[in-house]
């Protein structure tokens, strides 16, 4: 038998194909998010469900056509967006994602959006997280009138699978909206009555690995999963490892015990009664992505065009590494979460290392510090995030019994 994973991330889609008794890779295929909705202000950052939909509808699609054999589906995506369902579970609005920007605008004197929620209910509160992205578009009267139930791009695409009406969503991502008590594991009705939210418009949460239904093919799709919680389930081969991601953002994830509370660092839910604690900069490959712009617009005003920036880039950087005068780079080109008012600065420049190949070497070094700051915060105690969905998968579905049995039984190679 075998199992599928699928990864709904903000650039790319990621679809895996996993022998469900070994382990072993099988297949994969990547498609590109081309779902972004264009005609709206910069700072809104939506993306359309349907399309999305159909993106993922066509990933499975590809398995399927060739497989017969298929038990189950795991699910996880980009975390903190959110899309509003009506009754019967059909969205009435696009996915307004991670990366956006309303909780940042300005709230009253002294507050924007996030900052006004911090203060009123205690609760680090960010732009993009849903229930900052809900408390903006309730304070402007933008909530769709058939708007009945808010949920995750991936516990909507789960929905789609089986034919819900209603999502069921995982503790990994509903703290992910914030407002969360993370002990608890469940939304703070408190802070919620603080900030004027009905809690009718949240879902129901869940800390298990349980199936929700099977696709018409009769495949079993199970609760989705955040992509950081599923990352480091596919990831770690001893639960006390480091996991780092980068991506468009980063992330840098440890397994912890205990309650602690450390600036700049989330203590998250993961699977069961296990919680990890997460460092995620805003800009990770994003900050990379910036510069290959940047060296693109410089060709372009000599009248050049270049591909395979990104493999000239690396090169560049390779060829003077280690540098004996490296650029000081900080990649905070969008904040952090905490402050997102801060912006990133180049330092210690000379002469002689004002060149391409040091500016390439010094963003690359700048993402691994700002990752490393965040590292030496963590408590001591200390294609993967599809596997890790499909794993979680394999668990809802009883193929394993539990956690530790499916960890020892498969990894991903």
């Amino acid at each position: 038998m075998k199992t599928i994973g699928l990864d709904i991330g903000t650039t790319t889609i990621c679809g895996i194909l996993i022998d469900s008794q070994s382990g072993e890779l099988l297949e994969s295929h990547t498609h590109s998010n081309d779902s972004g909705i264009l005609d709206s202000p910069p700072w809104e950052k939506c993306q359309d469900p349907q399309q999305i939909l159909a993106i993922c509808q066509s990933i499975l699609d590809e398995f399927s056509e060739k497989n017969n054999d298929i038990l189950s589906i795991g699910i996880t995506g980009q975390m903190h967006g959110i899309v509003y369902l009506d009754a019967t579970g059909c969205p009435v609005s696009p996915l307004y994602t991670w990366q956006d920007d309303r909780g940042n605008q300005i709230f009253s004197d002294s507050d924007t959006y996030a900052s006004y929620l911090t203060r009123i209910t205690g609760y680090p509160m960010a732009t993009g997280y849903g229930l900052t992205t809900h408390f903006y578009m309730l304070q402007n009267h933008l909530i769709p009138k058939k708007a009945a139930v808010i949920c995750t791009i991936h516990d909507y695409i789960t929905m789609s699978l089986t034919n819900a009406s209603a999502p069921f969503v995982h503790a990994s991502d509903a703290a992910s909206f914030g407002l969360f008590n993370v002990d608890q594991n469940t939304f703070d009705a408190t802070a919620l009555q603080r900030a004027g939210m009905d809690a009718s418009i949240l879902p129901c949460v869940t800390t298990d690995s349980v199936p929700l239904g099977r696709t018409p093919d009769g495949i079993f799709v199970s609760v989705a999963i955040g992509d950081n919680q599923a990352s480091f389930l596919g990831s770690v081969c001893d639960p006390d490892s480091i996991l780092v991601n980068v991506g468009t953002s980063s992330q840098i994830s440890a397994r912890v015990h205990g309650v602690f509370a450390t600036d700049g660092i989330e203590r998250r839910p993961y699977v069961g009664d296990d919680k990890i604690c997460v460092g995620s900069p805003l800009c990770g490959g994003y900050s990379y992505a910036i510069l290959k712009n940047f060296f693109a617009q410089a060709a372009q005003l000599f009248g050049e065009e270049v591909s395979d920036l990104y493999q000239i880039m690396d090169a560049s950087a390779q060829e003077i590494y280690p540098a004996k005068e490296p650029l000081m780079v900080e990649t905070r080109f969008k904040g952090t979460r905490e402050n997102p008012h801060l912006r990133g600065r180049i330092e210690n420049i000379s002469p002689d290392n004002l060149t391409p190949g040091h500016l390439c070497l010094g963003v690359l070094q700048g993402i691994c510090d700002e990752l490393f700051s965040l590292y030496q915060k963590i408590p001591l105690y200390q294609e993967e995030a599809a596997y890790g969905a499909g794993l979680f998968s394999l668990i809802a579905c009883g193929q394993f019994s539990s956690l530790q049995e499916a960890q020892n039984k498969i990894r991903y190679q």
